[in-house]
């Protein structure tokens, strides 16, 4: 069983609180991503996700112009990069989320997500566990 560390993105594109949700949704296209860490001085504050953008911001009618926090995700479910990658893959079933983000302290430096077990093959099918249980029809990846 490895770590977190082992199999995350170490470079991850991040926005700041003062980025609006369109610049959010550009970047989002640019990176070509689907999820993007808010953070304020390296100190991870959010997380905004393509889906909360249309569920938080159109389909509630704010502008584009909007600042990020409003729409963005304030309470996260994180791990540290020595959590074991079984804990991991358990955490984001039990959250219903597809990514992770990874701090040290309140410092991001780094996300995993289930593409990232999959890439990494692991043997005991924690990706599939988990997909498995985040898909089930009736659960949504917002958080609140």
């Amino acid at each position: 069983m490895g770590k977190i560390s082992e199999i995350m993105t170490k470079n991850v594109e991040t926005c700041s609180l003062l980025d609006n949700v369109f610049e959010v949704a550009v970047k989002m296209k640019e990176w070509n991503v689907g999820a993007i860490p808010i953070v304020d001085n390296q100190k991870l504050v959010g997380m905004i996700t393509d889906r909360d953008i249309v569920i938080r911001g159109v389909a509630e009618k704010h502008p584009g112009s909007s600042k990020v926090e409003n729409i963005m995700s304030k309470e996260m479910v994180t791990v540290r990069p020595d959590t074991a990658t079984q804990e991991a893959a358990k955490i984001m079933a039990q959250h219903q989320i597809r990514r992770l983000p990874v701090v040290e302290g309140d410092r991001l430096v780094g996300i995993v997500s289930l593409g990232d077990f999959a890439v990494h093959e692991l043997t005991d099918d924690q990706a599939k566990v988990a997909l498995t249980e985040i898909s089930e029809p009736g659960h949504s990846e917002l958080q609140h």
